[in-house]
């Protein structure tokens, strides 16, 4: 019987050199802040929850590794096991790279590392784990994406300007992206051989071994087009607004003995609880064996737009149970009209309801659910992303559900508190009806669905994630999209779409 071969440690190195004096920042742009946090840190992130990578080093411009030892302290990643600065090129940097990760290794042992771009913070771990995958076929890996631009070759001729010389066949171009994938002795005699050219000189890693390791073939890995890098200043603006509007997938469903291991002695407040979705979260959750407290205006008198009587229902729920492990909100009003034929009433009851009352109901929870390491999960409409014509109370106030999200969870990530947001495309639910009446059968999501969704979030460990629940699937009550491309479709196709 043959042995097991252990496969190689995968070491995740993240060259973070640049100045960013292309963005015209007195600081590295990777240090510059987007959605929030660092763009380092959202790079780290994704490395740090990568399955498939052990561990992770850092090669930070000169002056500043104290910064990003701050960063890796404050967020609490546990792969980094280096922080050192990089050299004065990319290549000398990759150099530094290769040599650390020599260290201690036995003689005959080899690892796989991925170079990436520390300005690149929108990776997903599809490309990470195809990169790790690749590894163990090939060398050496490269991640690329066809180009959707006509590629122009051009020449200068004095003060004439440029002209062009070639246009290559687009259908064999592609636009490299990072990571860049090896086997680190393959990279590492690639940059030997290159130690003993003169003219050495390379962009990237993939062009060391190409030009020094002929023989070796480099397979490529789709990319995607979010895989962007952060070079000029549109591309901070841009980045930014992908964060804004990235969404994730709903975590998987567990078994029904899990759901009672996880809920069962639990206290599940309910804001929004006398119908729709609310209602069937608190279904679901007290058949769990949770102590559910149902909260709504039609049924126990709970209106939450009054602060008092948020608290009130709050400080009740702990003083009965001694806990509260999940507040959820589903209140909201819809009202459809012009905004300058719209009352002043009408305006302050929907600022109220959707906005005010959250800040409320969080501000009111954060000590419950800090005590328990619970969560908040609030809801937004797929019209968060653009605002719709005559209900534009709506559509700003449930963007504004986003921002908070994303704000509190920054905010209360010290404490434990998770903080998440739920995005149901259109939603069978009173409210709709009220608002839009009767719509085709089989056209709008179950209520039911988007609760079975929203309790797989409250129990996972997510935290400042929008989720989208769709029906992209017509033999599933409920699609799972995930990711950006749910955020591009979202913005091509919501029409009209309200929870």
């Amino acid at each position: 019987m043959s042995e097991r071969i252990a496969k190689p440690r995968t070491t995740a190195v993240i060259l973070a050199g640049g100045t960013g004096q292309r963005v015209g920042l007195s600081i590295p742009k990777q240090l510059l802040k987007i959605a929030g946090k660092a763009v380092i840190e959202h790079t780290l992130t994704t490395f740090e929850k990568a399955d498939s990578i052990d561990d992770v080093i850092v090669l930070m411009a000169p002056g500043y590794v104290p910064d990003i030892e701050r960063i890796v302290a404050k967020a609490g990643f546990t792969k980094v096991t280096h922080i050192i600065e990089g050299g004065s090129t990319r290549n000398e940097t990759t150099e530094r790279a290769i040599a650390t990760l020599g260290e201690g290794l036995a003689e005959g042992e080899d690892r796989n590392v991925l170079f990436h771009d520390a300005v690149r913070p929108l990776l997903s771990r599809r490309v990470i784990d195809d990169c790790v995958a690749a590894l163990d076929r090939y060398q050496a890996v490269d991640v690329a994406i066809p180009s959707a631009d006509t590629i122009i070759v051009t020449r200068t001729h004095g003060e004439d300007g440029e002209f062009i010389t070639e246009i290559p066949d687009r259908s064999r171009l592609r636009r490299g992206q990072t990571p860049q994938a090896f086997k680190l002795s393959t990279i590492r005699r690639a940059y030997e051989i290159a130690a003993g050219d003169p003219n050495f000189q390379a962009t990237d890693d993939c062009t060391v071994v190409l030009r020094y390791l002929p023989d070796v073939p480099i397979h490529v890995v789709a990319g995607d087009e979010y895989n962007m890098k952060v070079t000029q200043p549109v591309d901070v603006f841009i980045a930014d607004k992908l964060f804004q509007l990235a969404s994730t997938a709903a975590p998987e469903q567990i078994g029904e003995e899990a759901y009672r291991e996880l809920l069962s002695a639990k206290t599940v407040v309910v804001f929004g609880g006398s119908y729709g979705i609310g209602k069937d979260i608190a279904a679901l959750a007290e058949s769990y064996g949770a102590t559910v407290y149902a909260l709504g205006r039609s049924t126990t008198g709970t209106h939450v737009e009054n602060p008092e009587e948020v608290d009130d229902a709050l400080s009740r729920a702990y003083a009965e149970t001694g806990r509260i492990d999940y507040v959820v909100n589903t209140a909201g009003v819809l009202r459809i009209g012009k905004l300058a034929e719209t009352d002043n009433a009408t305006i302050e009851e929907a600022l109220k309801v959707n906005y005010l009352a959250p800040v409320q109901i969080a501000r009111s929870a954060y000590k419950y659910l800090a005590e328990t390491q619970g969560q908040l999960l609030l809801y937004t409409s797929s019209s968060y992303t653009r605002g719709r014509a005559e209900y534009s109370l709506y559509s700003s106030t449930k963007a504004a559900m986003v921002n908070l999200t994303q704000a509190l969870s920054d905010e209360w990530a010290g404490d434990g508190v998770r903080v998440n947001c739920i995005n149901p495309e259109r939603t069978a639910t009173p409210m709709r009806t009220k608002a839009f009446g009767q719509e085709p059968a089989g056209s709008l999501l179950s209520s039911e669905a988007v609760a079975r969704t929203s309790l797989d979030v409250l129990v996972s460990e997510l935290t400042g994630h929008v989720i989208d629940v769709r029906q992209q699937d017509p033999t599933a009550e409920a699609g799972r999209a995930s990711g950006f491309e749910a955020a591009l479709a979202g913005v091509l196709d919501r029409q009209d779409d309200v929870a």
